[in-house]
């Protein structure tokens, strides 16, 4: 069967009651703002059509099936901020926010299905790490279409704010358009210092105020 299915989480019991949940993180690529996460728990009897992987829909249709798997499903959604990038490094920031979007559940999972290939070490129930899991589980990929939509409006808010660097349709990542208006406007607060392109364009401007 081609595209993500309910295999794991049926292993895991959960159509006998037992609380699975998917969890996926969005932006760990980008050069400016927050890395969201999410957690999902899918009902069984109540799955939206259409669960893929987010980088496989448009737009319109991850947006229609946020709201979808909002209202038929348990959603928990966190973010670890620019600062905590910064200071954890991507990987770790990444992992605090899927532990935070676990913890916000209402009831703790029996089991976390995590994409990628690393559990995060804090995760506050037990978990297995699913490699491209947004294209094998269902639940995961509820959880990558969540966060993915999350984020986008996020970062699509900060556009409203800083206009200049065409986070409305690249979402902070490092696009051609986005590191020249890096090289022209400079480095903003929702930028990453620890990421190269923006820690060499401070340190550039350091070296000429010398």
């Amino acid at each position: 069967m081609d595209g993500p299915d309910f295999t794991l989480e049926e292993a895991a019991g959960a159509r006998h009651g037992v609380i699975v949940a998917g969890v996926d993180e969005v932006g760990r690529g980008p050069l400016a703002g927050p890395v969201y996460a999410a957690a999902v728990v899918l009902d069984p009897a109540l799955i939206p059509p259409g669960l893929d992987d987010s980088k496989k829909l448009t737009a319109a249709k991850r947006a229609a099936l946020h709201d979808a798997i909002c209202e038929m499903a348990v959603v928990s959604v966190a973010s670890a901020t620019v600062e905590e990038i910064d200071t954890l490094n991507i990987l770790r920031a990444s992992h605090l926010a899927m532990c935070r979007a676990v913890a916000g559940l209402p009831h703790m999972p029996r089991l976390a299905l995590v994409d990628g290939n690393l559990l995060p070490a804090d995760l506050p129930c037990a978990g297995q790490a699913v490699i491209k899991g947004d294209g094998l589980s269902l639940s995961i990929a509820a959880a990558s279409i969540v966060a993915k939509f999350r984020r986008d409006c996020v970062m699509q808010d900060l556009a409203q704010h800083y206009p200049d660097y065409g986070w409305q349709t690249n979402m902070g990542y490092p696009s051609k358009s986005h590191r020249s208006a890096l090289q022209k406007y400079g480095v903003t607060p929702y930028h990453r210092r620890s990421f190269k392109p923006v820690h060499n364009i401070l340190y550039q401007d350091k070296n000429q105020s010398d």
